[in-house]
């Protein structure tokens, strides 16, 4: 049995190529303003499938007062040996979000690696902070 990708046409191709290109230009920006500080900023931001930049603060993911974090747009990131940032998972939490699934959440991203969250907090309402995951990760989780 052979591995053969047919595709009926050309259209599809490109279809192809501009979903891989999609993901690939989410990627984490670090931001000018701070690139000659000697200590790591708190700072960072992440530009989406749209363009859109979202300026986020940087929390170690071991921070135990990050399940109480509602009102926000939350991204599980490992980083790499060589400061390249990955994302691992992202949420928003709301008011409505018990403790409890904030709490497994982390703890799943835990396990699958992440070492820093972004908490971006710019976004005004829920639908903001579901567009924010959307555009960064391809749906809300």
């Amino acid at each position: 049995m052979t591995n053969i990708c047919r595709i009926p046409s050309w259209a599809g191709m490109r279809e192809k190529r501009t979903e891989r290109l999609g993901r690939a230009l989410v990627c984490e920006e670090r931001l000018r303003a701070t690139a000659g500080l000697r200590e790591p900023p708190a700072l960072t931001s992440w530009r989406g499938r749209s363009g859109r930049r979202y300026v986020v603060g940087v929390h170690a993911a071991s921070e135990p007062d990050l399940a109480d974090l509602t009102e926000a747009v939350v991204l599980a990131v490992q980083r790499s040996r060589d400061g390249v940032a990955e994302l691992v998972g992202a949420a928003a939490p709301g008011s409505r979000s018990s403790r409890r699934d904030r709490s497994s959440w982390l703890a799943a991203v835990r396990g699958g690696g992440a070492t820093e969250l972004h908490v971006h907090r710019l976004a005004d309402n829920e639908a903001e902070r579901l567009a924010v995951v959307a555009d960064l990760v391809g749906s809300a989780a």
